[in-house]
């Protein structure tokens, strides 16, 4: 057995609660609405996991934290990651719109990239940095998780092509292309207003610099033309890391079908958000009630020095859901499920994948308290009856066959 496999069987045994003999940790299904039953199937430990779409380094920049210790709150740190399976992940380092009036989106940016590689550098006997495919290969054989540097928001509002490289010299390798929900100097967001019809002439630009980089392009929290104008501006495939499905879940943020099977026909791969605005039908509609009964307060971010937006942005630390969700709008993992089932009817297995947007502030499903319930959601897809083969593609396969295609190719 692989140094990998061995030690994620290992480290997977303290979520049944007792200790049992291995072997009967096979994939039972988790009875009624019992979250403390927590067996894991072994095709979990054995498959290549990896998260589309893992927050980290907002809390260690602001709280001056370290990744590598397990924390009370939240729902991200090494231990628990190991914990829940994961051999992978997009590590997400994030500017959102605080930054932006104060045009302090390019600082944040590059402290953030830069404290996450001295944090996997300081956890390296747990994980290191991957730049392709063959690295993580690589760096799983060694026992350790992978970390593949990763953008949401913008890097600089005017799309600097200058800024975009020094970036990938530092090892980042996926990018957001929208400033997070704002519309930018290039690229239109799903939920702010359209300047460009979906993306202009330095959107193109910047599409092909990170094709020519060997950057993965990610077209999450762009307008449905902006996605379509993406895929066939790329040369290479495109990712949406995290979300759902329009047709199931009318949101904005969700991807339609049409630009899902776009992103699918050029070898792109679709990450299903956990989070329960983006995939529970019944969640939906209470909110748009809720909505509806209410006069939603506007959140305006003036600008302001560096030091008082952390201020700000701190008060939102860990960056979770804080709400709480009536029992009959709790979603179920089965329901997760069903999303990626739909996308699989849609698109095919080998376009659909995990992108789970841990400590982005998902209303995570009953069973699903942090990352080390990751496993989780490989048992509501047994109980889908889906094949071992088909699973695996899902958990990790397919991000993995992307990041190769494009750094590699």
């Amino acid at each position: 057995m692989e140094r990998r496999k061995l030690i994620k069987r290992l480290t997977m045994l303290p979520l049944v609660g007792n200790l049992v003999p291995i072997d009967s940790l096979v994939s039972a299904p988790v009875s009624g609405n019992n979250i403390l039953q927590r067996q894991v199937p072994a095709l979990h430990y054995n498959a290549f996991v990896m998260d589309g779409h893992t927050h980290v380094m907002t809390r260690e920049l602001l709280m001056g934290t370290d990744i590598g210790q397990r924390y009370a709150d939240g729902t991200v740190d090494l231990p628990r990651a190991k914990e829940g399976g994961v051999d992978a992940m997009f590590f997400t380092v994030y500017t959102p719109e605080h930054y932006y009036p104060g045009r302090l989106e390019t600082i944040n940016t590059f402290r953030v990239v830069n404290l996450a590689l001295d944090q996997i550098e300081k956890n390296n006997d747990v994980i290191e940095l991957a730049l392709n495919a063959s690295d993580i290969e690589r760096i799983n054989k060694e026992g350790k998780m992978a970390a593949f540097l990763d953008l949401e928001g913008g890097y600089d509002l005017d799309g600097d092509l200058n800024l975009l490289r020094a970036l990938y010299r530092l090892g980042l390798r996926s990018i957001q292309l929208t400033a997070h929900n704002t519309t930018n100097a290039f690229i239109d967001t799903c939920n702010d207003v359209s300047r460009w019809g979906g993306i202009n002439d330095l959107g193109k630009k910047i599409i092909a610099e990170m094709n020519g980089l060997g950057m993965v392009i990610n077209v999450a929290h762009a307008s449905n033309d902006a996605i379509l104008q993406t895929v066939e501006a790329s040369k290479h495939p495109v990712t949406y890391s995290h979300g759902g499905f329009y047709s199931i879940v009318g949101h904005p943020r969700c991807i339609t079908d049409e630009a899902a099977k776009a992103v699918a026909s050029k070898g792109g791969v679709i990450g299903i958000h956990f989070g329960s605005l983006f995939n529970n039908p019944k969640y939906w509609a209470w909110q748009q009630k809720a909505q509806n009964e209410t006069t939603p307060a506007t959140v305006q971010h003036s600008a302001r020095t560096l030091k008082e937006v952390d201020q700000e942005v701190a008060k939102e630390v860990p960056l979770t859901f804080k709400g709480t969700i009536p029992d009959q709008y709790w979603m179920h993992v089965d329901q997760l499920a069903k999303v990626i089932d739909y996308g699989v009817n849609l698109v095919g297995e080998d376009h659909m994948a995990i992108g789970s947007d841990f400590d982005g502030g998902p209303e995570l499903p009953r069973e699903i308290k942090d990352i080390s319930d990751f496993p989780q959601i490989t048992i509501a897809m047994q109980r889908l009856g889906y094949s071992d083969e088909r699973i695996k593609k899902i958990l990790g396969l397919n991000w993995l066959r992307v990041i190769r295609q494009v750094t590699e190719g």
